[in-house]
């Protein structure tokens, strides 16, 4: 029952948000328009100068029409109805009026204070010009104000202008900081992605440069020629599955259908150390020679840290086949209560592939995500001339298959 009706409010504070501000403040304009005729509010406005009090008459109901319907437009227009008010209000202290409606300047002065964007200083000399004529022609007609009493009342006007003006701010540094933090997540976002994308492209195509280069010198043997093309397609239809993932980043509602064909459930989107096998079997068919060792069970759910190590050994083999084709190639991954290790590395024997470049992120990027994640990553040369990746990636403890 109660998150029936937190949804039905959760439903209507959309709808009234979605109204036009016009309409969202009216009724505190109304509120002191009809407050202005009922008989206990009707004489508790504000009182100054000291003119004596007279019933209300023609002109009365024009000057609550002025003190309150401008409220309405107060954020739309605020200088227009800041200027409306004073001159209702003006007319209630002159004529002795006092209505209920004449507290609307105060309001109106916070609101205006907070909305208003250009001529700031103009209306503030203007309203005071208008309140020095204003408290000459009440000293003149009243009775019993001081010019204390003048100064103070213009004092309490002024301090609902300066709380006005704190609000608006509030309000811009709350924008810009708002502001602020979009760009940067979405900076983040993008870095992320172009990650991703470096990690995803570069792996299978590296894999596919490869294996085609290889298939060019088995054009005499038929059946190893048909393995290594075959390896290419199966490759291709990784790198577009794995892209097909990316995009989902991008656009949820991309690739939510079967995709691959029939009724075959979709991959996970977020590659698990468990699926190292892959990379290692795919690296094979492309000529490299890789022992792989997993020491421990892997998690049942994958998150961050799998995804990390993943990218690590993914990142590691590429660069096996790109800078070291044909050298031996070990893959050991270890998972431990509270990490996951891997370790990658090559004994240098090998040729590096013709034709495939790099641009040294790879492993900037892998340094970056494993520092996030508070773990140690290194990479360098190892003791035999070979290339050594190792990264430890922190992860919390997760329930075991």
């Amino acid at each position: 029952m109660k998150r029936r009706l937190g949804g039905v409010q959760r439903r209507l504070s959309g709808a009234w948000y979605r109204l036009d501000v016009v309409v969202r403040d009216l009724p505190f304009g109304l509120l002191l328009l009809v407050g202005s005729f009922v008989p206990a509010l009707s004489k508790n406005g504000t009182v100054l100068g000291g003119v004596h009090d007279r019933p209300y008459e023609a002109l009365a109901v024009v000057v609550i029409l002025l003190e309150s319907l401008p409220l309405a437009v107060r954020r739309r227009w605020p200088a227009l109805a800041l200027g409306l008010v004073f001159c209702g209000f003006a007319l209630d202290q002159l004529r002795g009026y006092h209505t209920f409606a004449a507290t609307a300047m105060p309001v109106m002065l916070l609101s205006t204070g907070s909305h208003l964007e250009r001529h700031r200083r103009a209306t503030v000399f203007g309203l005071t010009a208008a309140y020095v004529a204003l408290v000459v022609a009440l000293a003149r007609i009243g009775t019993g104000e001081t010019v204390t009493g003048f100064a103070t009342f213009y004092l309490a006007l002024g301090l609902a202008w300066g709380a006005g003006g704190w609000l608006r701010t509030t309000r811009r540094a709350e924008a810009e900081r708002r502001k602020r933090i979009a760009v940067e997540t979405r900076t983040a976002e993008r870095t992320r992605i172009a990650r991703e994308l470096h990690d995803v492209v570069t792996h299978h195509v590296t894999a596919m440069v490869v294996q085609a280069e290889a298939a060019r010198y088995l054009t005499s043997a038929p059946e190893r020629l048909d393995q290594s093309l075959s390896a290419v397609s199966d490759t291709g239809r990784r790198a577009i599955t794995d892209l097909r993932h990316l995009l989902d980043l991008l656009n949820p509602d991309h690739g939510t259908g079967t995709g691959t064909g029939g009724d075959a459930p979709a991959e996970p989107r977020t590659p698990a150390v468990g699926r190292v096998l892959t990379l290692v079997e795919q690296t094979r068919r492309a000529g490299q020679p890789v022992e792989f060792t997993e020491e421990g069970t892997p998690p049942v759910s994958t998150g961050s840290a799998d995804l990390v190590a993943y990218r690590v050994v993914q990142e590691a083999l590429t660069n096996a086949l790109k800078y070291a084709h044909g050298s031996r190639t070990s893959v050991m991954v270890r998972h431990g209560e509270r990490e996951i290790t891997v370790e990658v590395s090559t004994d240098g024997t090998g040729s590096r592939a013709a034709a495939v470049g790099g641009s040294g992120r790879g492993l900037a990027g892998l340094r970056e995500r494993v520092d996030v994640l508070g773990g140690d990553f290194s990479a360098g040369p190892g003791a035999g001339g070979g290339f050594v990746v190792r990264a430890r990636v922190p992860a919390p403890a997760r329930s075991r298959s």
